[in-house]
């Protein structure tokens, strides 16, 4: 979900470039996506086991941009040039990486990972929402106004809001949010600032991760202490979130938008809260509320409508 939607914007403003078809199937890569993204909220949780929610971040970053250097190298992409360019590329790393990485990892201290990647679910929700303000051109149908309606009525069945949010840890389910909100805010600053940048999305990227990296690296330190043990299980976790989770799936996200377009693409966004709670109770023993996974219907239901666009509208 993190860079869905600036690959989105660049597929839309960047010339088309010649797609050489993969040897693997669009439709295989897909499930594969789906299944990193969903799996990274349990791997999230069992990196908080050993290591400070910031130390897992900061893994996270390295290893993902580790995965983009080494494609970059491979691809001979460069950074993008011009200090503008990457004071834009700063702020993005912070509201796309930086910012709901954490949040996402201090949330899972606290609330269960079948939550976290079900609140993942409502940033089509809130970027609908912000859309009305900041997009001017993006004006919303009847129907994409109720499905916005409708999500929101799920995120309150999932929290058991008649039940006055009882045994819900407000705090880490609020950071959940505001992770998933901060994805579109940063997608319309990406949109408002780099689109038509000219340099490819592969560079962006790299960049993007790096700067994220590099403020997680000043701030990590200021706020934990070293680790008294390596913790290999929690270790392998960090490492596969980034290299699988950041690193791998960001490169299959770019061919998906490139073969399939964007809307396809974000498709995969109505998986994620699926596999995430599927894993987190079959493989981590969460319990589940009959009003989570209702709920979650609820709000897969309102994004799916928040997407549809008339004839006018053009695609997404």
């Amino acid at each position: 979900m993190v860079t869905l939607m600036t690959t989105a914007t660049t597929a839309r403003t960047a010339a088309p470039a010649p797609v050489r078809r993969p040897a693997l199937d669009w439709r295989l890569r897909f499930g594969a996506l789906s299944l990193i993204w969903g799996f990274s909220f349990l791997l999230i949780k069992v990196g908080t086991d050993g290591y400070a929610p910031f130390q897992v971040t900061l893994g996270r970053l390295v290893f993902g941009t580790v995965v983009l250097a080494l494609a970059m190298a491979v691809k001979r992409a460069r950074l993008p040039r011009g200090l503008r360019t990457w004071g834009h590329l700063a702020v993005a790393a912070f509201l796309l990486n930086a910012l709901p990485f954490s949040l996402f990892a201090y949330s899972e201290l606290t609330i269960p990972s079948t939550l976290a990647g079900i609140c993942n679910a409502t940033s089509p929700l809130w970027g609908m929402a912000l859309s009305l303000v900041a997009l001017s051109e993006d004006r919303p149908s009847r129907v994409r106004v109720a499905g916005l309606g409708i999500g929101f009525l799920g995120v309150l069945t999932v929290l058991g809001a008649w039940q006055g949010f009882h045994g819900l840890d407000g705090r880490g389910t609020a950071m959940a949010l505001l992770a998933s909100l901060s994805y579109p805010v940063g997608w319309i600053y990406v949109r408002r600032t780099l689109a038509g940048s000219g340099y490819s999305h592969l560079s962006l990227t790299g960049a993007q991760l790096l700067l994220a990296t590099v403020q997680l690296a000043v701030v990590t330190p200021l706020f934990t202490d070293l680790p008294g043990r390596i913790a290999v299980v929690p270790l392998l976790a960090v490492a596969a979130l980034g290299a699988l989770g950041t690193g791998l799936a960001v490169l299959i996200q770019y061919g998906l938008v490139a073969e399939v377009g964007p809307t396809t693409a974000q498709m995969v966004t109505y998986f994620i809260p699926v596999i995430a709670t599927g894993a987190g109770v079959a493989i981590l023993g969460e319990s589940l509320r009959w009003s989570t996974p209702v709920g979650a219907v609820i709000v897969l239901a309102g994004a799916a409508l928040t997407q549809v666009r008339g004839r006018a509208g053009g695609g997404a």
